[in-house]
């Protein structure tokens, strides 16, 4: 199992949830893509139309930046802890 964290703005797309639990593991790519089954308007603001990460959106894996180690292809193990935390712009 894996649970995947999110931050405020991003809760009404999960139905109000701070946590998912997802039973994939192996990739960030395999656990987005069975998120994006129950969660789909979740998904799209996480990833672009080609099923990228979209540039103002940071993934960290156990703590470890996804796009320092590996992106979509970052191992995820059983257990793991995956926060998405959307960029936040201003000055």
């Amino acid at each position: 199992m894996v649970t995947v964290l999110l931050p405020g703005p991003l809760r009404g797309e999960a139905g109000g949830a701070s946590r998912l639990s997802v039973t994939a593991a192996g990739t960030l790519r395999a656990v987005l893509d069975e998120m994006a089954v129950a969660h789909p308007r979740l998904a799209r603001r996480i990833r672009d139309e080609r099923g990228e990460l979209r540039r103002y959106v940071n993934v960290f894996v156990d703590g470890e930046d996804c796009r320092h180690s590996g992106g979509l292809a970052t191992p995820v193990n059983d257990g793991a802890e995956v926060q998405v935390l959307p960029s936040v712009a201003g000055g």
